[in-house]
């Protein structure tokens, strides 16, 4: 791993300088450790960068998300999916989770681009507008309700091919993210598309997926009723006209073209809307038509049926509309009265455009009273030094000289950590864990390591320990780290459990972990003892007959670990030393032989995971007979499982069994 030298060269801005000769180093090395899940960490971050059109990482650093942003996110998401995750879902809540962060930004950008465009909007709301703010208010959405909608951003979710629409309007100071129906995505091109930034477009049909289903925001699904609106005194809106759709006219139909397959673009104006209802022998059906007079004065219906007649709401009399590809069926066929041979429907191919009929609203003379709050301040300009892209990382430094490590683009290791850094993220192994013997409060001092070193940190809590079991070996992610130099110029490492940024996680008891194939490898047993820096997953079965060895315990319910019975009769915690009482629960201790193909190792565990191995609780242990006891190791034997596996010896000790089975689940 790199050794990074982090001195300081700090000027205004806190500017850090970074070798870039070492940075390809820790590249280096990281290839050689493997671990999956920093891999997907880097692959996520080069995906979130891609949003903000920086893909290679080559900006100063503060455009995209921080290392531990990224890290905790998708620990988060883990948590959130105990099942399993794929990359689709976990690059989704990051895109969609920083997308929604970004958005402290957005409506500056938004007015910027709504402003320009609003000096050209001069067509009154059609009947059935709603307002982005509306729906914000009422967290809810009729699918006759029209959005006559701005495109303020277009994206791809990372790692799938889901296109998203960021839509404003003229009459909101919010903005809303549509879901793009697959109908669309030939339009929504990100180089090419015409569903491009600054465009309008008039939607309908939507169903609103509200804030407490999963994002921070409400969002609009996808609707397949969707309106592109031109303008024929844009250039490239006219050549689309003029290309596309003014070669056909409606007497250029033909029976032997229709019945071949035949596509057809029609450019027509909208003369009359009308409803309709067609009794069939299973019931009424609900329609719309819509007369369409085109460039020769002839006429023509076009029919909306059932659910399609929510369209009809995005038209009005007066407006030009062009179909790309409407589906032609033969009137004697259809059961409608009309004169013409040929009428037109809204096919699964027909994409509409429309050039809106203006009718001038109303001017009114109003007096103005000036507003003293409108005064604001311009974001100020990047420092110079910021130039140095690939060298050089912002980051903010309080008047102290501390400097927030919060959104520091990438992983910090111990041999980074200097005096006056904050908000700092070690991810790594313990090495060692122990209570501190205080009486004012609760502190632990745990030894973190990673491949460039190790350092004691001392973890503090407000009342008693609240992490879970944390045991030697185990791969564990710390946010909120501060670092200062004592008065004997010893770096001393805190944590504070309710500090600003903390987190705590250990990813080698996620449920997540062996569920979810792109955040490990599968190793065989024999390859294990050459990756001890994080949890091992290994598809392998029991061999009770090598060896095997069980007894229930009580363990502290708030740690995990056993509990010893003491002189006095009190129950004591081996790893808290705290006085137990009720707080216990009766739990495995389970020593078992595991085998694959390549070795037999020697692996124990206890609480969930030893449930999930012996598929039977303590209590139901206990009950049986002592023979069935016995007898019950062979049972297990040639049970097939994914385990994660981690190195639990620790420093100097010569411990029994090397490796704790951390998570299982049965396969087959």
């Amino acid at each position: 791993m790199e050794r990074r030298d982090c001195g300081y060269n700090v000027d205004v801005d806190s500017v850090m300088d970074v070798d870039q000769r070492q940075e390809e180093n820790e590249e280096d090395q990281e290839k050689v450790e493997e671990d999956p899940f920093l891999q997907f960490v880097d692959y996520a971050r080069s995906e979130l960068l891609s949003l903000e059109g920086d893909p290679n990482g080559d900006g100063d650093g503060t455009s995209g998300p921080g290392w531990s942003w990224i890290v905790l996110r998708i620990l988060k998401t883990c948590k959130a999916y105990s099942c399993g995750v794929t990359p689709a879902i976990l690059l989704s809540e990051l895109s969609q989770t920083w997308c929604e962060q970004r958005r402290n930004g957005a409506p500056k950008k938004r007015l910027e681009l709504i402003n320009q465009l609003k000096k050209e909007h001069r067509r009154v709301k059609l009947p059935n507008t709603v307002t982005i703010d509306s729906i914000y208010q009422k967290k809810f959405l009729s699918l006759n309700s029209v959005l006559e909608a701005v495109i303020i951003d277009t994206f791809v979710l990372p790692g799938t091919n889901i296109h998203m629409l960021t839509l404003g309007d003229y009459w909101s100071s919010n903005i809303i993210d549509l879901y793009l129906h697959r109908r669309f995505y030939d339009m929504a091109d990100l180089q090419n598309g015409i569903l491009k930034r600054g465009r309008e477009i008039f939607l309908t049909g939507c169903y609103l997926r509200s804030a407490s289903e999963g994002s921070g925001y409400p969002r609009l699904l996808p609707t397949e009723y969707l309106v592109i609106l031109l303008d024929e005194n844009q250039d490239d809106d006219a050549m689309l006209l003029a290309a596309q759709f003014c070669s056909d006219s409606f007497s250029s139909i033909s029976l032997d073209a229709v019945n071949t397959g035949a596509s057809y673009s029609f450019y027509a104006r909208i003369e009359g809307i009308e409803s309709m209802e067609i009794q069939g022998s299973y019931g009424s059906l609900q329609g719309k038509r819509i007369t369409l007079v085109d460039g020769d004065d002839v006429r023509f219906k076009f029919f909306l049926w059932g659910e399609q007649i929510v369209l009809a709401n995005l038209f009005s009399v007066g407006s030009m509309l062009a179909l790309d590809k409407p589906y032609i069926a033969i009137s004697a066929e259809c059961d409608t009265e009309v004169s013409e041979e040929f009428c037109l429907e809204y096919g699964t191919a027909t994409q509409l455009y429309l050039v809106p009929y203006i009718q001038h609203e109303e001017q009114v003379c109003v007096t103005l009273t000036p507003n003293r709050h409108q005064n604001s301040r311009p974001l100020s300009s990047c420092n110079p030094s910021q130039g140095l892209r690939l060298s050089q990382v912002s980051l903010p430094r309080d008047s102290q000289g501390t400097i927030d490590f919060s959104n520091y683009p990438f992983r910090s290791f111990v041999v980074d950590l200097r005096n006056k850094m904050t908000s700092v993220s070690l991810y790594g192994v313990v090495k060692d864990i122990i209570k501190e013997d205080t009486k004012q409060e609760t502190v632990f001092s745990l030894k973190i390591a990673d491949s460039s070193g190790a350092i004691w940190a001392k973890l503090h809590f407000s009342e008693f320990w609240s992490l879970g079991r944390v045991s030697v070996g185990h791969t564990v992610f710390i946010s909120g780290l501060t670092c200062i130099s004592s008065k004997q110029k010893r770096l001393e490492v805190s944590w504070v459990e309710n500090g600003i940024g903390a987190s705590f996680i250990n990813l080698s008891c996620l449920p997540a972990l062996i569920n979810s194939y792109c955040l490990h490898n599968l190793s065989q047993l024999s390859d294990i003892f050459n990756k001890t820096s994080y949890a091992q997953v290994c598809r392998v079965w029991l061999d009770p007959i090598e060896y095997y060895s069980v007894h229930t315990r009580f363990s502290h319910t708030l740690c995990g670990h056993f509990v010893n019975k003491m002189p006095s009769g009190f129950l004591e915690c081996s790893f808290c030393h705290k006085i137990c009482g009720a707080e216990v629960v009766r739990t495995f201790d389970l020593k078992i032989t595991l085998a694959d193909e390549s070795k037999k190792v020697l692996a124990w565990c206890t609480g969930q995971t030893a449930m999930d191995l012996f598929q039977i609780s303590p209590e139901e242990f206990d009950e049986l007979p002592e023979v069935e006891q016995v007898m019950y190791r062979s049972s297990l034997e040639k049970e097939k499982f994914m385990v994660a596996l981690v190195n639990c010896e620790r420093d100097g000790l010569d411990d029994s069994v090397s490796w704790e089975i951390t998570r299982a689940y049965k396969c087959d």
